[in-house]
């Protein structure tokens, strides 16, 4: 009996461009030794951004956060190399922006040394570049961490891919409505779920909870202009 199972009818459509330099990275980062961290955090202070700075985000406070926290566990502010490891003193942190080309990811340089209205400021640049098709080489190499939020897309909580060489990504899941228990009783707050993925060549867990520690801790702190 033979097979008169047709196949099926696509189109092909090359890997170029951005999308053809994601799918290499990709591969190379899959093989890296990775662990995953998942923290939730009250979004409360984080919430109020537009209360102390207007043109600022939420996205913005993440980077200010991240951040300082990288400036306070500077393992994770790193490249990994097949035998050497990289630490930075600058955190020049990348956001993950989505555009028809493919994912891109601007880098925000310097942003321990930012303040809120100077990050709100050079991320939306970035991110209108990145959605033009206008980025330069400086907007997109330096990165030392990176940032993808899906939040934004309703998604509870994911596990993102490194951004090699880089020691470590922070996937942010969607703020939602929890109960939560606290010292004055029970509280409804906006809780959101943060996962950081960490290359285990040059980052143990106990560091990586550290970093996610520094992080919450400077979330949940009133916003400085």
């Amino acid at each position: 009996m033979s097979d008169t199972t047709a196949a099926p009818v696509g189109v092909t459509t090359p890997l170029k461009g951005i999308r053809r330099t994601a799918a290499r990275r990709m591969v190379a980062a899959w093989e890296a030794p990775v662990f995953h961290l998942t923290i939730e955090i009250d979004m409360t202070e984080a919430s109020k951004v537009k209360q102390v700075v207007p043109e600022a985000t939420v996205t913005d406070v993440l980077v200010a956060a991240a951040a300082q926290a990288l400036i306070a566990v500077p393992a994770l502010n790193s490249y990994v190399g097949d035998d050497e490891v990289t630490v930075f003193s600058e955190a020049n942190v990348g956001v993950a922006v989505a555009t028809d080309k493919g994912l891109t990811v601007p880098v925000i340089h310097g942003a321990d040394r930012l303040t809120m209205t100077e990050i709100a400021a050079r991320r939306r640049e970035a991110v209108d570049r990145a959605r033009t098709g206008t980025l330069v080489r400086d907007d997109i190499t330096g990165g030392t961490f990176t940032i993808s939020n899906l939040g934004m897309m309703g998604i509870d909580r994911f596990d993102a891919i490194l951004n090699i060489p880089q020691s470590a990504i922070l996937a942010v899941g969607a703020t939602k409505k929890r109960h939560v228990w606290t010292e004055a009783g029970g509280e409804w707050l906006p809780i959101a779920e943060f996962t950081l993925t960490c290359d285990h060549r040059s980052v143990d867990g106990a560091t990586g909870a550290t970093f996610l520690k520094a992080f919450s801790d400077a979330l949940t702190t009133p916003i400085a202009v």
